[in-house]
């Protein structure tokens, strides 16, 4: 039969102290586990936010890419919003472009590149009414000043010529030519293409004849015309 051995009154009370100090550390030890793991875990968080502010992406966490990346595209509600130009606005703008662009522009151009080899004269008897500018056969001829053609064809003298009404009311003759790439009634603007060089007609070898005809005078000479447009075509040397 087993045997009880009463415990002692002082026993007793050492015994529910013990007790009662292991619960109270139990409960300190548990508390101070927790204020440790939320300081860890704050931390981390510091650390981590460290890391992707200063971590080059190559080693980076897939999270702490994601959170690089978010952060990177968040834009503040406070972000300013672009201005809008007025309708207006722009419109003037674009006007004032293009009135500098057609001040820029040259109005009056050298017909084509080559040499002159004839001036405004009498030869062989006969007024040669214009300049002759030699260039090989299909060499491109601008129109010299802005205006509208009035006339492409056929011409006696000339196999084919083109006539522009140009900027002044004066018109330009455009002879001997071997292409024509402009049409009646078109407006042609200063160095615009309108034909080739050719060596049609009476022509004694590939050039380009160019006359200026004022209205109510005839030809004249397109040497000193050209020179007060601020074209200097030179001087044929055996003229």
């Amino acid at each position: 039969m087993p045997v009880t051995v009463p415990l002692s009154s002082s026993r007793t009370r050492r015994y529910r102290v013990a007790t009662r100090a292991a619960a109270v550390t139990a409960i300190v030890s548990a508390a101070f586990g927790v204020l440790a793991a939320t300081d860890h875990h704050q931390a981390d968080a510091t650390s981590a936010g460290q890391l992707i502010a200063g971590k080059s992406p190559a080693v980076m966490t897939d999270a702490e890419a994601r959170n690089a990346v978010q952060f990177i595209s968040f834009t503040p509600p406070e972000a300013p919003t672009p201005p809008v130009v007025p309708e207006a606005v722009i419109w003037e703008q674009n006007r004032i472009a293009a009135e500098a662009a057609e001040a820029a522009r040259p109005h009056t151009v050298r017909p084509i590149l080559g040499v002159l080899t004839s001036n405004f004269g009498m030869r062989w008897g006969a007024l040669h009414a214009g300049l002759d500018f030699a260039d090989p056969i299909g060499t491109p001829i601008a129109a010299v000043t802005d205006g509208t053609v009035i006339e492409a064809g056929p011409a006696s003298g000339f196999g084919l010529w083109v006539r522009v009404q140009q900027d002044d009311g004066s018109i330009g003759v455009y002879g001997h030519v071997n292409d024509i790439l402009a049409e009646v009634g078109q407006d042609v603007r200063a160095g615009d293409v309108i034909a080739t060089v050719g060596n049609r007609g009476f022509s004694t070898g590939p050039h380009l004849h160019y006359e200026v005809h004022q209205p109510g005078v005839g030809p004249v000479d397109p040497m000193p015309w050209l020179a007060d447009r601020g074209i200097d075509v030179g001087h044929a040397a055996d003229d």
